[in-house]
């Protein structure tokens, strides 16, 4: 059932491009109303990243995104210190210790910034997954509390509670401790309905029945044994080429069709991996 609150999110985020299901729509309106992070989880491609930007954009806040990757450490996504700064200051005037570890010399980084915030922003810490275990470690203060320490400072708590959106393509398996201070859900590939509904919205310009075609076509081919399936921007990206080739029916020019693959296969496993026979069977069952 969907209830009154679900379904105005729901319209609101299709006004900015996203198509969200009961399951995502709910997840998130839980995540606004009991202001608790939410982690999406599901294979790359799918749009996580984009129901964040989506939500920013609904709620007029800013988006603050934190992109993780393997040996991010609070340097990089909390805070660091403005040396360059504190040296110059010291020639100068011969700054003290204490004026030199003062707000005037310290670095906002994604997670400083976004509990330091005078309005709500959109917090995105994209593929957490990525990053080191250890680094899990300094989120936990910040997903518990919404508050940081800095250690010659002291503890800055938040002025206003950010809305957190984690991401992770189930590169590693995250902590039992994270896991707990998030909502969770699982953002796996459209239906065919939805994502018809997707390529509507950003592809206004696709007539029905190639639509149908593009979105059957992406969809077999994630069936196929392939080593990167393609994601929603890869089937908008396709669907955007055939357009700009003036292809209006995938069943017309297969040589120029074959060449446009580039936009949905990533890599040349894929690329044996759907040859000619393979699209014109595919092509077959949905032309």
């Amino acid at each position: 059932m969907t209830t009154a609150p679900q379904a105005e999110l729901m319209r609101a985020l299709a006004g900015a491009g996203y198509v969200a299901d009961d399951t995502l729509s709910m997840a998130l309106h839980l995540a606004i109303s009991l202001g608790r992070p939410l982690l999406l989880e599901g294979p790359a491609g799918v749009g996580k990243t984009e129901i964040a930007k989506a939500l920013a954009e609904v709620r007029r806040a800013r988006l603050i995104r934190l992109q993780c990757y393997e040996g991010l450490d609070a340097a990089h996504a909390i805070y660091e210190w403005n040396y360059q700064r504190q040296l110059l200051a010291i020639r100068a005037d011969g700054a003290s210790e204490e004026s030199l570890f003062s707000d005037r010399f310290l670095l906002r980084r994604p997670l400083l910034e976004a509990i330091t915030q005078d309005d709500p922003p959109v917090l995105l810490i994209d593929e957490i997954d990525r990053a080191d275990e250890e680094f899990e470690a300094y989120l936990l203060e910040i997903l518990s509390d919404f508050q940081i320490t800095i250690p010659e400072i002291g503890t800055i708590p938040a002025r206003t509670r950010p809305l957190v959106v984690l991401t992770a393509n189930g590169t590693r398996d995250l902590s039992d401790a994270l896991r707990r201070r998030c909502l969770y859900t699982y953002v796996d590939y459209p239906d065919r309905d939805t994502e018809l509904a997707i390529l509507a919205r950003r592809g206004p310009q696709i007539e029905a029945r190639l639509a149908r075609q593009i979105v059957g076509v992406v969809q077999a081919l994630r069936r196929e044994e392939l080593e990167k399936k393609p994601g929603i921007a890869e089937m908008l990206d396709w669907a955007a080429a055939l357009a700009g080739l003036g292809i209006n029916d995938l069943t017309e020019d297969r040589a120029a069709l074959q060449a446009t693959l580039v936009c949905l296969l990533k890599t040349a496993a894929d690329r044996d991996a759907a040859p000619p026979e393979v699209l014109d069977r595919i092509i077959g069952k949905v032309a």
